[in-house]
């Protein structure tokens, strides 16, 4: 297995944000594996309700079932079934308190190939489907008068990575959201953060990274390990939580110290 193992292990870990969590009412897109199934275990581990967001209704169902929440079936290109999501999880909750923008796609292409269909499906999923999710919720949190919504990016935008050019794109319009949002909502103290994930050891990394790109990442960064979900997905608790209070309009970088921002 060389570099490459589970991170499942990770899962459970003597880390507690002191109840700060409890009975909040979580939404994370893109659940089902990877950086939002490790955000919505740790979530419930920490008290909260989750709705387990993702276009695969089975791996939605699977995180739901351990951490005792809802599983939601939607695409995030179809606002139709979003729209049904957000409203089946103030049916069953009664509220949303935090929703964490996960969900995404990462093909690779080189930049004159990419066609106009591939860049605006890239820009649907990854920017659109963002801002459908924060549209259709921010209406129930400005009534609250209150939210966290912590929309994920990626350091990619930073270090413009080649084969990514309308991935990075995207990426970087999801930090640009994230600030005007921050402007708009913060009278209604609604705070939205963004995080900059770096190079994420996920079950799926396994068929298309190499032994010898996982060693690169590692070479590049500060902190000499991979970094796993459970490392965003303690950031994003820390965003939901009222220990983040004065922060709204961040971009919080968590990539083992490689660009430094």
């Amino acid at each position: 297995m060389g570099l490459w193992k589970s991170p499942a292990r990770e899962f459970r870990q003597d880390v507690t944000l002191d109840g700060v969590l409890h009975g909040k009412v979580v939404i994370v897109t893109g659940g089902g594996a990877g950086i939002g199934e490790a955000t919505a275990l740790f979530f419930s581990e920490q008290g909260a309700k989750v709705a387990v967001l993702d276009r695969n209704g089975d791996s939605a169902r699977r995180t739901a079932e351990r951490c005792q929440g809802l599983a939601l079936q939607a695409d995030m290109r179809d606002r139709t079934s979003l729209a049904a999501a957000v409203e089946r999880t103030l049916s069953h909750y009664g509220r949303i308190d935090v929703l964490v923008n996960n969900a995404g796609i990462y093909p690779r292409q080189a930049f004159v190939d990419i066609t106009e269909e591939q860049w605006d499906e890239m820009h649907d999923v990854n920017l659109k489907g963002t801002f459908r999710m924060c549209q259709l919720v921010a209406p129930h949190m400005i009534r609250q008068r209150a939210g966290k919504i912590i929309n994920i990016s990626s350091v990619t935008f930073f270090l413009g990575v080649r084969l990514l050019s309308h991935y990075v794109a995207a990426k970087g319009g999801v930090i640009g959201l994230t600030r005007v949002l921050a402007k708009e909502l913060g009278e209604f103290n609604i705070h939205v953060n963004c995080i900059t994930p770096g190079a994420i050891q996920t079950e799926s990394e396994k068929f298309f990274v190499t032994e010898e790109q996982a060693r690169a990442f590692v070479e590049s960064q500060s902190l000499k390990r991979r970094l796993q979900p459970l490392d965003i997905a303690r950031v994003c608790a820390f965003l939901a939580s009222s220990w983040s209070d004065g922060m709204t309009g961040q971009t919080v970088n968590v990539d083992g110290g490689w660009v430094l921002y």
